[in-house]
């Protein structure tokens, strides 16, 4: 067994991942005092998971203005899909893809009128005006439709999902970009997909969207320093948490009500690598996990800083795997809070 496989053992195991020294020799760890302050530096500063809500998210405005408050991914399904939107200063942006996505889900619903969805924007402490821009489509198709939620503070993408996730009523929960760049009908090719894997007797599935195919254009219109940071990234992916899929980062994902409670209950990074450690923790669980090509544009706007935002991406990838390992973190049966 290779050291890689038996540190993904060792972090995966039932018992829950702890610290071990490797053998001493002749008094000295074969582990340097470099190493040493690494992991230290990793455990010390990990943050718990947040599940705690402020009261104002605890509730959501409808059409008339009155405060309900939002039901708990502990409850059973009421509605066969909830699409996660997570939204971060995109009062531009956003009508675009919410236009598409209600054009879509409404038409779906008059073809079969058995199909019942909703749509969560979760405004992630935004500083313009994406509450008021989300909350017209409220007044438009009513709060049993479209729901807004919004974060007193910013989380960061993966804390909002998460949020918007934890408010969820779908039998299915699909978590997808406010910027539009995936074709929203696409939705059918991750549905099919996720139909064809093997859930098992606790429903456990995650398909997600990949953007793979594209990779070749996408590096013929790339600086080389672009296309270095983006292997790098993929590289660390692959070496440090999840094996076995290409396009970790698209923000188009379907899980299971199952899957996602699993995942997100776990899940402790909430800036951008927050889909690595969800997919790590899932493959912990050994939760089955698919992908599937979608048609993806890149949109003006995007919030990524190429540069730094790698780098805190890189360091975060790294600092999952040694949380887990050191035990600073670990793998939480779904507990209803909150």
């Amino acid at each position: 067994m290779s050291a890689i496989n038996w540190l993904a053992a060792w972090a995966c195991s039932p018992g829950g991942p702890g610290r071990k020294r490797d053998e001493h020799r002749g008094g000295k760890s074969t582990l340097g005092t470099e190493h040493e302050h690494v992991l230290l530096v990793a455990h010390l500063t990990a943050g718990m998971v947040n599940l705690t809500r402020h009261e104002n998210e605890k509730y959501f405005l409808t059409a008339t203005g009155e405060r309900k408050p939002f039901p708990s991914l502990h409850d059973p399904f009421s509605r066969e899909l909830s699409v996660v939107i997570p939204a971060y200063n995109e009062e531009l942006r956003m009508p675009v893809m919410l236009d598409e996505a209600m054009q879509y889900l409404e038409n779906r619903q008059k073809q079969n009128p058995s199909f019942t969805y909703e749509v969560i924007v979760v405004d992630d402490g935004s500083r313009d005006k994406t509450t008021e821009v989300a909350l017209r489509y409220t007044n438009k198709y009513s709060a049993d439709k479209v729901r807004v939620l919004t974060l007193v503070k910013n989380r960061g993408k993966g804390g909002a999902v998460r949020m918007g996730t934890l408010s969820s009523r779908g039998k299915l929960i699909l978590m997808a970009d406010a910027d539009g760049a995936t074709k929203f009908s696409d939705l059918e090719k991750v549905e099919a997909g996720l139909k064809d894997l093997d859930t098992g007797p606790e429903n456990l599935a995650i398909m997600c969207g990949s953007r793979a195919h594209l990779e070749k254009d996408s590096v013929a219109q790339r600086s080389v320093f672009r296309t270095f940071l983006m292997y790098g990234f993929h590289f660390l992916v692959w070496f440090f948490c999840v094996r076995g899929i290409k396009d970790t980062q698209c923000g188009f994902k379907l899980f299971t009500r199952e899957a996602a409670l699993k995942t997100f209950s776990s899940l402790h990074v909430e800036r951008w690598a927050f889909d690595v450690e969800l997919l790590y923790i899932a493959q912990c669980f050994k939760i089955p996990i698919a992908e599937v090509a979608v048609n993806w544009t890149e949109i003006e706007g995007s919030k990524l800083v190429p540069f730094w935002s790698w780098l805190q991406m890189g360091r975060d990838l790294i600092f999952i795997r040694l949380r887990y390992i050191t035990g600073a973190w670990k793998l939480h049966s779904p507990h209803k809070t909150d």
